[in-house]
Protein backbone atom coordinates (compact mmCIF):
# COMPACT_ATOMS: atom_id res chain seq x y z
CA UNK A 1 0.00 0.00 0.00
CA UNK A 2 1.43 3.46 -0.89
CA UNK A 3 -0.09 6.74 0.80
CA UNK A 4 0.65 9.72 -1.07
CA UNK A 5 1.81 12.11 2.40
CA UNK A 6 -0.52 14.85 2.99
CA UNK A 7 -0.90 18.29 2.11
CA UNK A 8 -0.32 17.34 -2.06
CA UNK A 9 -1.85 15.08 -4.11
CA UNK A 10 -1.91 14.57 -7.94
CA UNK A 11 -5.90 15.04 -9.52
CA UNK A 12 -5.59 14.84 -13.80
CA UNK A 13 -2.90 16.44 -13.54
CA UNK A 14 -3.43 18.75 -11.19
CA UNK A 15 -1.16 19.24 -7.90
CA UNK A 16 -4.10 19.76 -5.00
CA UNK A 17 -3.77 20.15 -1.28
CA UNK A 18 -5.45 17.58 0.85
CA UNK A 19 -4.66 18.00 4.81
CA UNK A 20 -4.65 15.64 7.23
CA UNK A 21 -5.69 13.00 4.32
CA UNK A 22 -3.78 10.17 3.28
CA UNK A 23 -5.00 8.77 0.02
CA UNK A 24 -4.37 4.88 -0.76
CA UNK A 25 -3.79 3.99 -4.27
CA UNK A 26 -4.87 0.21 -5.69
CA UNK A 27 -1.83 -2.02 -5.16
CA UNK A 28 -1.34 -5.99 -5.07
CA UNK A 29 0.52 -6.28 -1.80
CA UNK A 30 0.71 -10.47 -2.47
CA UNK A 31 -0.37 -12.16 -5.54
CA UNK A 32 -3.58 -12.74 -6.25
CA UNK A 33 -4.70 -10.79 -3.15
CA UNK A 34 -6.09 -7.68 -3.98
CA UNK A 35 -6.06 -5.25 -0.85
CA UNK A 36 -7.26 -1.95 -2.38
CA UNK A 37 -8.18 0.56 0.36
CA UNK A 38 -10.83 3.58 -1.54
CA UNK A 39 -10.92 6.94 -0.34
CA UNK A 40 -13.83 7.98 2.09
CA UNK A 41 -14.05 11.42 -0.08
CA UNK A 42 -13.09 12.58 -3.13
CA UNK A 43 -12.53 15.70 -5.30
CA UNK A 44 -14.78 16.06 -8.29
CA UNK A 45 -15.33 19.24 -10.69
CA UNK A 46 -13.54 21.68 -13.05
CA UNK A 47 -10.32 21.97 -11.63
CA UNK A 48 -9.35 24.68 -14.26
CA UNK A 49 -12.39 26.87 -13.09
CA UNK A 50 -11.18 30.51 -13.79
CA UNK A 51 -14.46 32.67 -13.33
CA UNK A 52 -17.12 34.04 -15.47
CA UNK A 53 -17.16 35.89 -18.82
CA UNK A 54 -18.35 38.98 -19.56
CA UNK A 55 -21.42 40.52 -19.05
CA UNK A 56 -22.29 38.10 -16.61
CA UNK A 57 -19.39 38.38 -14.03
CA UNK A 58 -21.40 42.23 -13.84
CA UNK A 59 -24.16 41.07 -12.87
CA UNK A 60 -23.01 38.46 -10.79
CA UNK A 61 -20.88 40.55 -9.00
CA UNK A 62 -23.90 43.54 -8.58
CA UNK A 63 -25.86 41.16 -6.62
CA UNK A 64 -22.56 39.91 -4.38
CA UNK A 65 -22.13 43.65 -3.47
CA UNK A 66 -25.63 44.22 -2.70
CA UNK A 67 -26.32 41.10 -0.47
CA UNK A 68 -22.87 41.92 1.43
CA UNK A 69 -23.74 45.95 2.25
CA UNK A 70 -26.90 45.05 3.16
CA UNK A 71 -26.16 42.82 5.64
CA UNK A 72 -22.87 44.81 6.70
CA UNK A 73 -25.09 47.80 7.26
CA UNK A 74 -28.34 46.23 9.21
CA UNK A 75 -25.47 45.25 11.89
CA UNK A 76 -25.48 49.07 13.15
CA UNK A 77 -28.44 50.69 11.08
CA UNK A 78 -30.65 50.51 14.12
CA UNK A 79 -27.56 52.25 16.81
CA UNK A 80 -29.09 56.05 15.91
CA UNK A 81 -33.14 54.69 16.61
CA UNK A 82 -32.37 52.86 19.28
CA UNK A 83 -33.86 55.67 21.75
CA UNK A 84 -36.81 56.29 19.60
CA UNK A 85 -37.54 52.62 19.52
CA UNK A 86 -37.27 52.12 23.15
CA UNK A 87 -39.63 54.80 23.48
CA UNK A 88 -42.45 53.84 21.30
CA UNK A 89 -42.31 50.38 22.16
CA UNK A 90 -42.15 51.32 26.04
CA UNK A 91 -38.97 49.43 26.99
CA UNK A 92 -35.85 50.46 28.51
CA UNK A 93 -33.11 51.91 26.86
CA UNK A 94 -30.63 48.65 27.92
CA UNK A 95 -33.56 46.20 26.75
CA UNK A 96 -33.43 48.16 23.43
CA UNK A 97 -29.74 47.00 22.95
CA UNK A 98 -30.82 43.29 21.95
CA UNK A 99 -32.24 44.70 18.85
CA UNK A 100 -28.71 45.15 17.82
CA UNK A 101 -27.29 42.28 19.68
CA UNK A 102 -29.50 39.46 18.24
CA UNK A 103 -28.96 40.04 14.91
CA UNK A 104 -24.70 40.34 15.77
CA UNK A 105 -25.18 36.95 18.01
CA UNK A 106 -26.94 34.99 15.35
CA UNK A 107 -23.94 35.58 12.91
CA UNK A 108 -21.20 35.26 14.90
CA UNK A 109 -23.01 31.60 15.92
CA UNK A 110 -23.83 30.45 12.45
CA UNK A 111 -21.47 31.97 10.24
CA UNK A 112 -19.09 28.80 9.99
CA UNK A 113 -21.87 26.45 9.89
CA UNK A 114 -22.89 28.00 6.72
CA UNK A 115 -19.52 28.44 5.22
CA UNK A 116 -19.41 24.50 5.31
CA UNK A 117 -22.60 23.92 4.14
CA UNK A 118 -21.99 26.12 1.27
CA UNK A 119 -18.46 23.67 0.64
CA UNK A 120 -20.88 20.89 0.55
CA UNK A 121 -24.19 21.78 -1.48
CA UNK A 122 -23.46 25.40 -3.06
CA UNK A 123 -22.31 28.11 -2.29
CA UNK A 124 -24.70 29.63 -4.79
CA UNK A 125 -27.82 28.19 -3.16
CA UNK A 126 -26.52 29.47 0.73
CA UNK A 127 -26.39 32.71 -1.01
CA UNK A 128 -29.51 32.95 -2.61
CA UNK A 129 -30.99 31.36 0.29
CA UNK A 130 -29.73 33.96 2.64
CA UNK A 131 -31.24 36.88 0.81
CA UNK A 132 -34.54 35.37 0.63
CA UNK A 133 -34.51 35.00 5.10
CA UNK A 134 -32.66 37.99 4.87
CA UNK A 135 -35.57 40.09 3.48
CA UNK A 136 -38.46 38.22 5.13
CA UNK A 137 -36.54 39.04 7.90
CA UNK A 138 -36.53 42.71 7.13
CA UNK A 139 -40.32 42.66 6.29
CA UNK A 140 -40.67 40.87 9.89
CA UNK A 141 -38.80 43.77 11.62
CA UNK A 142 -40.61 46.56 9.74
CA UNK A 143 -44.91 44.97 10.93
CA UNK A 144 -42.71 44.04 14.79
CA UNK A 145 -44.69 45.90 17.24
CA UNK A 146 -43.53 44.54 20.76
CA UNK A 147 -39.68 44.24 21.78
CA UNK A 148 -39.73 40.57 21.70
CA UNK A 149 -41.23 40.41 17.89
CA UNK A 150 -38.58 42.97 17.04
CA UNK A 151 -35.56 40.78 18.52
CA UNK A 152 -36.79 37.20 17.03
CA UNK A 153 -36.97 39.51 13.76
CA UNK A 154 -33.77 40.55 14.03
CA UNK A 155 -31.98 37.34 14.86
CA UNK A 156 -34.07 35.77 11.73
CA UNK A 157 -32.77 38.65 9.62
CA UNK A 158 -29.02 37.85 10.92
CA UNK A 159 -29.72 34.31 10.08
CA UNK A 160 -30.02 35.64 6.79
CA UNK A 161 -27.30 37.95 7.38
CA UNK A 162 -25.23 34.83 7.99
CA UNK A 163 -25.73 32.99 4.83
CA UNK A 164 -25.01 35.80 2.59
CA UNK A 165 -21.69 37.09 4.57
CA UNK A 166 -20.21 33.17 5.01
CA UNK A 167 -20.03 33.05 1.41
CA UNK A 168 -19.52 36.21 0.35
CA UNK A 169 -15.95 36.50 -0.56
CA UNK A 170 -15.47 33.15 -1.56
CA UNK A 171 -18.38 33.62 -4.47
CA UNK A 172 -15.89 36.75 -5.03
CA UNK A 173 -12.64 34.10 -5.81
CA UNK A 174 -14.64 31.91 -8.00
CA UNK A 175 -16.55 34.29 -9.91
CA UNK A 176 -13.46 36.56 -11.06
CA UNK A 177 -10.82 35.43 -13.03
CA UNK A 178 -7.48 34.84 -11.45
CA UNK A 179 -5.74 37.63 -12.96
CA UNK A 180 -8.57 40.26 -11.73
CA UNK A 181 -9.17 38.55 -8.40
CA UNK A 182 -6.78 41.48 -7.11
CA UNK A 183 -8.99 44.00 -8.19
CA UNK A 184 -12.51 41.96 -7.62
CA UNK A 185 -11.01 41.20 -3.81
CA UNK A 186 -10.03 45.50 -3.43
CA UNK A 187 -13.59 46.09 -4.68
CA UNK A 188 -15.32 44.20 -2.39
CA UNK A 189 -13.47 45.15 0.46
CA UNK A 190 -14.75 48.87 -0.65
CA UNK A 191 -18.16 47.52 -0.10
CA UNK A 192 -17.63 45.86 3.23
CA UNK A 193 -15.96 48.75 4.78
CA UNK A 194 -18.42 51.46 3.60
CA UNK A 195 -20.93 49.26 4.68
CA UNK A 196 -19.46 48.83 8.09
CA UNK A 197 -19.29 52.83 8.44
CA UNK A 198 -22.76 53.99 6.44
CA UNK A 199 -25.13 52.10 9.23
CA UNK A 200 -25.67 55.16 10.96
CA UNK A 201 -25.46 58.07 8.14
CA UNK A 202 -28.18 55.86 6.51
CA UNK A 203 -30.07 55.66 8.98
CA UNK A 204 -29.91 59.38 10.09
CA UNK A 205 -31.17 60.36 6.26
CA UNK A 206 -34.36 57.75 6.52
CA UNK A 207 -35.29 59.41 10.04
CA UNK A 208 -35.27 62.50 8.64
CA UNK A 209 -38.18 62.10 7.23
CA UNK A 210 -39.46 58.43 7.92
CA UNK A 211 -40.07 56.50 11.38
CA UNK A 212 -37.64 53.41 12.29
CA UNK A 213 -39.95 50.87 10.59
CA UNK A 214 -38.48 52.10 7.55
CA UNK A 215 -34.89 51.33 8.28
CA UNK A 216 -35.57 47.50 7.44
CA UNK A 217 -38.57 48.43 4.93
CA UNK A 218 -36.22 49.61 2.93
CA UNK A 219 -34.13 46.45 2.42
CA UNK A 220 -37.02 44.71 0.82
CA UNK A 221 -36.94 45.97 -2.76
CA UNK A 222 -33.14 45.82 -2.86
CA UNK A 223 -33.18 42.12 -1.47
CA UNK A 224 -35.87 41.29 -3.82
CA UNK A 225 -33.41 42.59 -7.26
CA UNK A 226 -30.85 40.88 -5.14
CA UNK A 227 -32.20 37.41 -4.96
CA UNK A 228 -33.26 37.28 -8.38
CA UNK A 229 -29.71 38.86 -10.06
CA UNK A 230 -27.90 36.01 -7.54
CA UNK A 231 -30.38 33.27 -8.30
CA UNK A 232 -29.59 33.50 -12.62
CA UNK A 233 -25.75 35.02 -12.96
CA UNK A 234 -24.04 33.85 -9.88
CA UNK A 235 -22.23 30.69 -10.36
CA UNK A 236 -22.65 27.22 -8.52
CA UNK A 237 -19.33 25.19 -7.33
CA UNK A 238 -16.68 24.59 -9.79
CA UNK A 239 -15.64 21.67 -7.35
CA UNK A 240 -16.93 19.29 -5.16
CA UNK A 241 -15.86 17.40 -2.55
CA UNK A 242 -17.93 13.56 -2.63
CA UNK A 243 -18.31 11.78 0.44
CA UNK A 244 -18.39 14.48 2.64
CA UNK A 245 -21.54 15.44 5.31
CA UNK A 246 -22.49 18.00 7.67
CA UNK A 247 -22.03 16.99 10.73
CA UNK A 248 -25.23 18.79 13.19
CA UNK A 249 -23.17 18.09 16.77
CA UNK A 250 -20.03 20.21 14.88
CA UNK A 251 -22.72 23.02 14.08
CA UNK A 252 -24.10 23.50 17.66
CA UNK A 253 -21.17 23.27 19.78
CA UNK A 254 -19.87 25.98 17.17
CA UNK A 255 -22.79 28.15 18.05
CA UNK A 256 -22.35 27.38 21.32
CA UNK A 257 -18.68 28.51 21.63
CA UNK A 258 -19.18 31.45 19.70
CA UNK A 259 -22.55 32.65 21.47
CA UNK A 260 -20.44 32.08 24.79
CA UNK A 261 -17.56 34.16 23.05
CA UNK A 262 -19.09 37.43 22.18
CA UNK A 263 -21.91 37.02 25.08
CA UNK A 264 -19.33 36.85 27.85
CA UNK A 265 -17.36 40.12 25.85
CA UNK A 266 -21.08 42.16 26.03
CA UNK A 267 -21.80 41.12 29.90
CA UNK A 268 -18.43 41.99 31.12
CA UNK A 269 -18.06 45.17 29.15
CA UNK A 270 -21.47 46.38 30.35
CA UNK A 271 -20.50 45.68 34.19
CA UNK A 272 -22.52 42.70 34.40
CA UNK A 273 -21.76 40.33 37.96
CA UNK A 274 -18.57 38.58 38.10
CA UNK A 275 -20.22 35.59 39.23
CA UNK A 276 -21.86 36.13 36.09
CA UNK A 277 -19.19 36.26 33.59
CA UNK A 278 -17.34 33.36 35.54
CA UNK A 279 -19.84 30.93 35.01
CA UNK A 280 -20.13 31.92 31.21
CA UNK A 281 -16.15 31.78 30.86
CA UNK A 282 -16.54 28.49 32.74
CA UNK A 283 -19.03 27.16 30.53
CA UNK A 284 -16.90 28.79 26.93
CA UNK A 285 -13.80 26.77 28.50
CA UNK A 286 -15.32 23.60 28.59
CA UNK A 287 -17.63 23.79 25.81
CA UNK A 288 -14.57 25.31 23.37
CA UNK A 289 -12.21 22.46 24.74
CA UNK A 290 -14.63 19.68 23.23
CA UNK A 291 -15.06 21.76 20.61
CA UNK A 292 -11.54 22.21 19.74
CA UNK A 293 -10.96 18.60 19.82
CA UNK A 294 -13.56 17.62 18.08
CA UNK A 295 -12.18 19.76 15.36
CA UNK A 296 -8.61 18.51 15.61
CA UNK A 297 -10.34 15.05 14.79
CA UNK A 298 -11.66 16.16 11.64
CA UNK A 299 -10.59 15.53 7.93
CA UNK A 300 -12.66 18.58 7.10
CA UNK A 301 -13.13 20.97 9.76
CA UNK A 302 -15.82 23.43 10.61
CA UNK A 303 -13.30 25.32 12.53
CA UNK A 304 -10.41 25.21 9.85
CA UNK A 305 -7.86 23.69 11.71
CA UNK A 306 -6.15 22.54 8.40
CA UNK A 307 -6.18 25.78 7.07
CA UNK A 308 -4.58 27.67 10.14
CA UNK A 309 -1.96 25.16 10.29
CA UNK A 310 -1.09 27.01 6.61
CA UNK A 311 1.32 29.99 8.05
CA UNK A 312 0.40 32.82 5.53
CA UNK A 313 -3.22 31.47 6.00
CA UNK A 314 -2.98 31.46 10.63
CA UNK A 315 -1.12 35.11 10.36
CA UNK A 316 -3.33 36.49 7.71
CA UNK A 317 -6.18 35.84 10.09
CA UNK A 318 -4.27 37.35 13.13
CA UNK A 319 -3.32 40.58 11.11
CA UNK A 320 -7.22 40.52 10.40
CA UNK A 321 -8.72 40.10 13.90
CA UNK A 322 -6.14 43.04 15.56
CA UNK A 323 -6.95 45.15 12.62
CA UNK A 324 -10.64 45.15 12.41
CA UNK A 325 -10.69 45.01 16.50
CA UNK A 326 -8.84 48.68 16.38
CA UNK A 327 -11.09 49.67 13.24
CA UNK A 328 -14.04 49.32 15.51
CA UNK A 329 -12.57 50.73 18.79
CA UNK A 330 -11.56 53.52 16.73
CA UNK A 331 -15.57 54.29 14.98
CA UNK A 332 -17.60 53.50 18.13
CA UNK A 333 -14.97 56.34 20.34
CA UNK A 334 -14.50 59.07 17.44
CA UNK A 335 -18.39 60.11 17.58
CA UNK A 336 -18.18 60.58 21.81
CA UNK A 337 -15.13 62.22 21.15
CA UNK A 338 -16.60 64.70 18.35
CA UNK A 339 -19.84 65.02 20.24
CA UNK A 340 -18.74 65.24 23.86
CA UNK A 341 -15.44 67.07 23.46
CA UNK A 342 -15.25 68.68 21.07
CA UNK A 343 -19.39 69.79 21.31
CA UNK A 344 -20.06 68.88 17.55
CA UNK A 345 -23.83 68.31 16.83
CA UNK A 346 -24.95 64.74 15.28
CA UNK A 347 -24.88 66.52 11.78
CA UNK A 348 -21.21 67.68 11.70
CA UNK A 349 -20.28 64.40 13.52
CA UNK A 350 -22.30 62.14 10.84
CA UNK A 351 -20.55 64.20 8.06
CA UNK A 352 -17.07 64.11 9.40
CA UNK A 353 -17.61 60.77 9.94
CA UNK A 354 -18.07 59.99 6.24
CA UNK A 355 -14.58 61.22 5.62
CA UNK A 356 -13.04 58.00 6.84
CA UNK A 357 -15.40 55.65 4.22
CA UNK A 358 -15.10 58.26 1.46
CA UNK A 359 -11.34 57.96 0.70
CA UNK A 360 -11.05 54.09 1.40
CA UNK A 361 -13.62 53.81 -2.15
CA UNK A 362 -10.76 55.46 -3.76
CA UNK A 363 -7.80 53.26 -1.77
CA UNK A 364 -9.22 49.80 -1.48
CA UNK A 365 -9.14 49.33 -5.57
CA UNK A 366 -6.06 50.98 -5.87
CA UNK A 367 -4.48 48.95 -3.40
CA UNK A 368 -6.11 45.46 -5.15
CA UNK A 369 -4.10 46.42 -8.48
CA UNK A 370 -1.05 46.96 -6.65
CA UNK A 371 -0.96 43.11 -5.44
CA UNK A 372 0.57 41.63 -8.32
CA UNK A 373 3.75 43.67 -7.68
CA UNK A 374 3.99 44.75 -4.19
CA UNK A 375 3.31 42.10 -1.93
CA UNK A 376 0.50 41.78 0.06
CA UNK A 377 2.82 41.79 3.64
CA UNK A 378 4.05 44.90 2.36
CA UNK A 379 1.31 46.76 1.50
CA UNK A 380 -0.62 45.62 4.78
CA UNK A 381 2.10 47.04 6.88
CA UNK A 382 1.75 50.12 5.66
CA UNK A 383 -1.83 50.73 5.57
CA UNK A 384 -1.73 49.98 9.19
CA UNK A 385 1.27 51.81 10.05
CA UNK A 386 -0.69 54.81 8.08
CA UNK A 387 -3.83 54.34 10.08
CA UNK A 388 -1.97 54.09 13.48
CA UNK A 389 -0.70 57.39 13.09
CA UNK A 390 -4.24 59.01 12.39
CA UNK A 391 -5.39 56.84 15.51
CA UNK A 392 -2.73 58.72 17.49
CA UNK A 393 -3.07 62.46 15.72
CA UNK A 394 -6.65 61.54 16.81
CA UNK A 395 -6.21 61.29 20.13
CA UNK A 396 -4.19 64.16 20.58
CA UNK A 397 -5.96 66.12 18.65
CA UNK A 398 -6.17 69.66 19.95
CA UNK A 399 -9.64 71.06 21.58
CA UNK A 400 -9.48 74.13 19.42
CA UNK A 401 -8.98 71.77 15.97
CA UNK A 402 -11.36 72.94 12.74
CA UNK A 403 -13.01 70.79 11.32
CA UNK A 404 -10.52 70.31 8.46
CA UNK A 405 -8.28 69.21 11.11
CA UNK A 406 -10.30 65.96 12.21
CA UNK A 407 -10.80 65.39 8.65
CA UNK A 408 -7.82 65.02 7.11
CA UNK A 409 -6.64 62.54 9.93
CA UNK A 410 -9.74 60.57 9.78
CA UNK A 411 -8.91 60.20 6.28
CA UNK A 412 -5.61 59.39 6.72
CA UNK A 413 -6.97 56.12 9.11
CA UNK A 414 -9.85 55.38 6.47
CA UNK A 415 -6.81 55.07 3.60
CA UNK A 416 -4.27 52.52 6.09
CA UNK A 417 -7.61 50.54 6.63
CA UNK A 418 -7.94 50.57 2.65
CA UNK A 419 -4.38 49.55 2.02
CA UNK A 420 -4.31 46.78 4.45
CA UNK A 421 -7.85 45.14 3.74
CA UNK A 422 -7.65 44.06 0.38
CA UNK A 423 -4.19 42.74 0.09
CA UNK A 424 -4.69 40.96 3.24
CA UNK A 425 -8.30 39.47 1.65
CA UNK A 426 -6.47 37.93 -1.42
CA UNK A 427 -3.24 36.70 0.64
CA UNK A 428 -5.88 34.81 2.67
CA UNK A 429 -7.90 33.56 0.47
CA UNK A 430 -4.86 32.48 -2.40
CA UNK A 431 -3.70 30.79 0.61
CA UNK A 432 -6.44 28.01 0.89
CA UNK A 433 -7.45 25.57 -1.42
CA UNK A 434 -9.95 26.27 -4.21
CA UNK A 435 -12.52 23.27 -2.41
CA UNK A 436 -11.72 25.32 0.66
CA UNK A 437 -12.58 28.27 -0.35
CA UNK A 438 -15.76 28.33 1.64
CA UNK A 439 -14.38 27.89 4.64
CA UNK A 440 -11.64 30.15 3.74
CA UNK A 441 -14.05 33.19 2.97
CA UNK A 442 -15.92 31.42 6.56
CA UNK A 443 -12.88 32.34 8.46
CA UNK A 444 -12.03 35.47 6.74
CA UNK A 445 -15.89 36.82 7.67
CA UNK A 446 -15.35 35.63 11.65
CA UNK A 447 -11.86 36.97 12.17
CA UNK A 448 -13.78 40.05 10.66
CA UNK A 449 -16.96 40.35 13.44
CA UNK A 450 -14.68 38.77 15.95
CA UNK A 451 -12.53 42.02 15.87
CA UNK A 452 -15.38 44.45 15.50
CA UNK A 453 -17.40 42.69 18.60
CA UNK A 454 -14.40 42.89 20.68
CA UNK A 455 -13.47 46.51 19.86
CA UNK A 456 -17.22 47.57 20.39
CA UNK A 457 -16.82 45.71 23.76
CA UNK A 458 -13.59 47.05 24.67
CA UNK A 459 -15.10 51.04 24.37
CA UNK A 460 -17.86 50.14 26.41
CA UNK A 461 -15.16 48.74 28.89
CA UNK A 462 -13.18 51.82 28.84
CA UNK A 463 -16.44 54.01 29.48
CA UNK A 464 -17.06 51.70 32.30
CA UNK A 465 -13.56 51.71 33.77
CA UNK A 466 -12.64 55.65 32.91
CA UNK A 467 -15.48 57.48 31.84
CA UNK A 468 -15.28 60.60 29.74
CA UNK A 469 -11.76 59.87 29.21
CA UNK A 470 -12.82 56.87 27.33
CA UNK A 471 -12.40 58.17 23.98
CA UNK A 472 -9.29 59.36 24.37
CA UNK A 473 -7.58 55.51 25.98
CA UNK A 474 -10.02 54.14 23.02
CA UNK A 475 -8.09 55.89 20.44
CA UNK A 476 -4.57 55.16 21.50
CA UNK A 477 -5.28 51.31 22.16
CA UNK A 478 -6.40 51.61 18.33
CA UNK A 479 -2.92 52.94 17.23
CA UNK A 480 -1.56 50.45 19.50
CA UNK A 481 -2.99 47.35 17.94
CA UNK A 482 -2.79 48.82 14.59
CA UNK A 483 1.19 48.52 15.71
CA UNK A 484 0.38 45.22 16.13
CA UNK A 485 -1.36 44.47 13.28
CA UNK A 486 1.08 46.29 11.09
CA UNK A 487 4.06 43.52 12.63
CA UNK A 488 1.73 40.60 12.32
CA UNK A 489 1.37 41.46 8.59
CA UNK A 490 5.36 42.29 7.46
CA UNK A 491 6.08 38.44 9.14
CA UNK A 492 4.15 36.79 6.37
CA UNK A 493 7.10 38.24 3.74
CA UNK A 494 9.09 35.12 4.35
CA UNK A 495 5.94 32.54 3.97
CA UNK A 496 4.66 31.23 0.87
CA UNK A 497 1.20 29.71 0.25
CA UNK A 498 1.22 25.88 -0.25
CA UNK A 499 1.43 24.40 -3.65
CA UNK A 500 -2.54 23.89 -4.89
Amino acid sequence: MVCIPPYRHIVNGFCISLPAVNICRHMHMKKGVNTAVEPEEHITGNLEWDGLSRPKIYYAVASLWCGIFLSVMDGNICNVALPTISQELGVSSADSIWVVNSFQLVIMMTLLSFSSIGELLSYKRVYVSGTVLFTVGSLFCALSHTLPLLVASRAFQGLGAAMMMSVNTTLVKITYPKKYLGRGVGLNATVVALASVAGPTVAAGILSFASWPWLFAINIPVGIVTFFMAFKHLPDNPTHIEGRHFNIRDGLLNAAVFGLLIGCIEIYSHGAKSVTVLVGVALLVVLGSIYVRTQLRRRWPMLPFDLLRIPVFSMSVITSIISFTAQMTAMVAIPFMLLHTFGMNAVETGLLMTSWPLVIVFVAPLAGSLIGRVHPGVLGCFGLLLMSAGCFLLAFVPENASHLDIAWRLMMCGAGFGFFQSPNNHMLLSSAPNYRAGSAGGMLATARLVGQSTGAALVALFFHLFGDGAPHDAMLLAGILTICGALSSVSRLGLRSPVK
